[in-house]
């Protein structure tokens, strides 16, 4: 699983992983984005946190977090986790699950980058309201603010404004501290420096996770 800040280039790291390994992308920002679009059950109880910028509650995400955990290509296959964790309370949830379904954790990776850096990534953040492919405002679609992948309308997320991003921020900050010290705690913690280009990082987040399963 790869942890950190919104902004730090995550998500794209864990798409080209789980790329890299073959196995499930699993991010539970997607999962409560296109709920919140379809206006599901979850969608609801997701849209007031995150319109406010907060972190949606423990018990919300973990049960998200379960209903894919127990499909059988994560089961047979593995997984990467896309920002989760957040809390030790979550961690205790996840490990708790995977010890029912047979499965244990390679490795958890904090992806540190700058706050400045994350703030000017965050603010230039552009994404399509269909299909959640992200842009920026220096790498805008090839026409008129329309997705090249899906033609959707591509625009700033709500939860994108500086007040909710800098609320963002230091709610990830408090949670975050209790969370590292308890992957390190059991020794599956790897520090990555996420500056530089993707291919750089990517390679590095390889790195670490075949030192950890070569031991």
């Amino acid at each position: 699983m790869i942890l950190g800040r919104q902004g730090a280039g995550k998500g794209t790291q864990c798409v080209r992983m789980a790329r890299h390994y073959v196995v499930p992308h699993i991010s539970t920002g997607d999962v409560f984005r296109s709920a919140v679009k379809e206006g599901t059950d979850l969608g609801l109880k997701a849209v007031e946190f995150l319109d406010a910028g907060k972190l949606i509650p423990d018990d919300v995400v973990i049960e998200v977090v379960r209903d894919r955990l127990e499909q059988p290509d994560v089961r047979s296959r593995g997984f990467v986790l896309d920002g989760f964790p957040r809390t030790a309370v979550q961690a205790e949830a996840l490990e708790s699950e995977l010890s029912e379904l047979g499965l244990s954790l390679d490795l958890a990776i904090d992806l540190q980058v700058p706050e400045n850096v994350v703030l000017e990534r965050l603010a230039a953040r552009r994404v399509c309201s269909t299909c959640a492919t992200n842009y920026s405002t220096t790498k805008p679609p090839h026409v008129n603010w329309t997705c090249d992948v899906c033609g959707g309308e591509v625009v700033q997320r709500a939860d994108d404004t500086e007040d909710a991003i800098r609320t963002r921020l230091g709610g990830y900050d408090g949670q975050t501290a209790p969370l590292i010290a308890w992957f390190e705690d059991r020794g599956l913690l790897a520090t990555i420096d996420g500056l530089g280009t993707a291919d750089e990082v990517t390679q590095r987040l390889v790195r670490a996770v075949d030192q950890q399963r070569l031991g």
